[in-house]
């Protein structure tokens, strides 16, 4: 199916083209799909390639320095978080802390802005919670859009075989805007609506078996109403 979708994006207009017209995932669906604020202040900060710089923020935020066998780069790998959580004994608030922005961070690298391995997470991020109480002002959600139309753009090219960035969201569009590309969701109400699909492959295990074919045909046949 996203491959289907990203046979019809334009990068020009940042659109997907159906027979009906033009239509994009938008600030409102990033909202509800995935409860994300889209007001606020913009995620914008350094990003230092160091791996000093990146030690030192880890050591700052969490009192763990990181091997450079934790990094790829300037990607800090999930497994480093995922053990580090698991650590953490929460009987301060310092520790609570600390254990909320490994989740967060994980979150990062798996359904906000995650890479084609799926493995790591860039530390760039890490910068933006280091006011923990101030965590909430940014507008995650409009970066969390930004970087998928970016990914999409990218995933156009002929030159790209694989696409990154929060597939989840791009999925759970489709579902909704596009409702008979969806498996039967089993609570219809329920906030974010990206829960309504949660374990929805348990049921409806041929789904996954559908075909590049199928899904252009369904798309190809869309009509209003």
């Amino acid at each position: 199916m996203v491959n289907a979708l990203i046979e019809r994006w334009r990068p020009e207009t940042h659109t997907f083209h159906f027979p009906i017209g033009e239509c994009a995932v938008t600030l409102e669906d990033v909202a509800i799909i995935l409860g994300l604020p889209t007001n606020g202040l913009p995620v914008t900060g350094p990003t230092m390639s160091s791996f000093e710089a990146l030690e030192g923020e880890c050591l700052h935020q969490f009192g763990v320095a990181l091997r450079k066998t934790d990094c790829r780069g300037s990607f800090i790998k999930l497994t480093w978080f995922r053990g580090l959580k698991d650590r953490i004994v929460l009987n301060d608030n310092v520790h609570l802390q600390m254990y909320v922005k490994c989740h967060i961070m994980l979150l990062f690298g798996t359904i906000l802005f995650g890479d084609k391995s799926g493995a790591a997470v860039h530390w760039k991020f890490l910068t933006s919670l280091r006011n923990f109480g101030g965590i909430i002002q940014f507008s995650w959600g409009s970066v969390c859009l930004a970087h998928l139309y970016r990914s999409l753009c990218r995933a156009t090219r002929v030159d790209y075989k694989e696409i990154d960035g929060p597939l989840t969201l791009l999925l759970t569009w489709a579902w909704i805007r596009l409702p008979f590309l969806a498996p039967i969701p089993g609570n219809p109400r329920v906030f974010p609506i990206a829960n309504r699909w949660c374990d929805w492959d348990r049921e409806n295990y041929g789904y996954r078996y559908t075909s590049l074919e199928n899904y252009r045909r369904l798309l190809d046949d869309l009509q209003e109403g």
